[in-house]
């Protein structure tokens, strides 16, 4: 298995934001603080077990992926990631604004793009290069782990070329606040979760920050070391 620390680049929103405040109550978890925070109450009334619903993304906290969860290489420390990521982010380049929907993605419900943004997809690919030199090798079991039999051909070549097979083509940025959910639960759930994403007033988001994420082991749950502002 992975070894640990694990680390992940990833957008999170600023942690005054109304953006995180209403991520970081839905999953009972806010990654910057590390605390616990108490459920609404409208998601318990529609889901009871809310607990259970929001147990997947919990353990990740608030975020989109950029640069999949990874150890680092044998010659690799954390020091030297932070120095990546700030000169990564210090890097002019056009920064992605979103039209974010929440809608069904995969069977989990998450915040996504209303449409394709190219240079969001430009900027999740760029760090999925950038940040590679950092990824320790995929074992065996972890390979094993992402069942390869069931992607397509281009999702294990980048498997076993990029670590994660959902890179590039078939990258889609997503903040989930769900695990998968039938098709029947899927309804009120999503209704509920409009309701309180409408009252944001949200209507354009600007993917402009960096998050280095840690996990100290596997029982332990993400958490922000890092913020960096990407520099336009």
């Amino acid at each position: 298995m992975t070894g640990f620390p694990r680390y992940a680049i990833y957008y999170a929103a600023d942690a005054d934001s109304a953006l995180s405040r209403f991520g970081a109550a839905l999953l009972g978890y806010d990654a910057h603080s590390g605390n616990e925070l108490p459920f609404p109450a409208d998601a318990l009334r529609v889901a009871p077990d809310w607990r259970d619903v929001s147990a997947d993304p919990r353990k990740y906290g608030f975020h989109a992926t950029l640069k999949a969860p990874m150890a680092l290489a044998p010659d690799r420390t954390e020091a030297d990631l932070a120095v990546a990521c700030a000169t990564f982010a210090a890097k002019a380049r056009p920064i992605p604004v979103i039209r974010p929907v929440v809608d069904s993605i995969s069977g989990f419900i998450a915040v996504i793009p209303a449409e394709p943004v190219g240079a969001l997809q430009q900027l999740a690919a760029d760090c999925t290069r950038d940040f590679d030199s950092f990824r320790a090798a995929l074992t065996a079991e972890d390979r094993a782990r992402r069942t390869p039999e069931k992607l397509s051909e281009r999702q294990r070549d980048y498997l076993d070329r990029w670590g994660y097979p959902y890179v590039m083509e078939e990258f889609r940025f997503h903040m989930t606040l769900t695990g998968r959910l039938d098709a029947e639960r899927r309804g009120p759930i999503i209704e509920m979760l409009r309701q309180r994403f409408a009252s944001l007033g949200l209507d354009a988001l600007m993917i402009d920050r960096l998050a280095l994420f840690k996990q100290e082991d596997a029982k332990a749950r993400f958490r922000i070391i890092g913020e960096w502002a990407l520099t336009r």
